[in-house]
């Protein structure tokens, strides 16, 4: 099965420290074969709007599924009270490493479980992923 997972950034290589939707950015990964590809960063255009609606707002859910885009997972740090909302779309994982090379592994390591719980659809519950 080929996924395609959004990792919150806001230098390219390590996670944001605050909520998924805050960052500035979305690293596009393919995974597929046991293998994995970037594919793209998409810029946060919503970051500076969503700065002033607080957390929980369903136009913020919005916003950030919209920079999201297609993606199938989400992986981050932090979920806000968004994560209800999200996880009609997408698999949430809160991940409890520092780097996206570091989470890349994780999945990698966890892909079965994932997969389960993308089928689960609007079922679906967040995932925590350790070293």
């Amino acid at each position: 099965m080929e996924l395609l997972i959004a990792f919150s950034t806001d230098d390219g290589e390590n996670f944001n420290d605050d909520h998924f939707g805050m960052a500035k950015y979305f690293h596009i990964y393919k995974f597929s074969d046991g293998k994995e590809k970037f594919i793209e960063a998409r810029e946060n255009v919503k970051y500076k709007e969503d700065e002033t609606l607080k957390h929980g707002d369903p136009g913020k859910a919005k916003a950030t599924s919209s920079a999201v885009g297609d993606a199938d997972v989400i992986i981050g740090k932090k979920m806000g009270p968004n994560i209800v909302r999200l996880l009609k779309r997408y698999v949430c994982i809160v991940t409890k490493t520092n780097t996206i090379t570091d989470a890349i592994q994780l999945v990698h390591k966890n892909m079965e479980k994932i997969i389960e719980e993308k089928n689960k659809g609007e079922n679906r519950k967040h995932i925590v992923l350790r070293p």
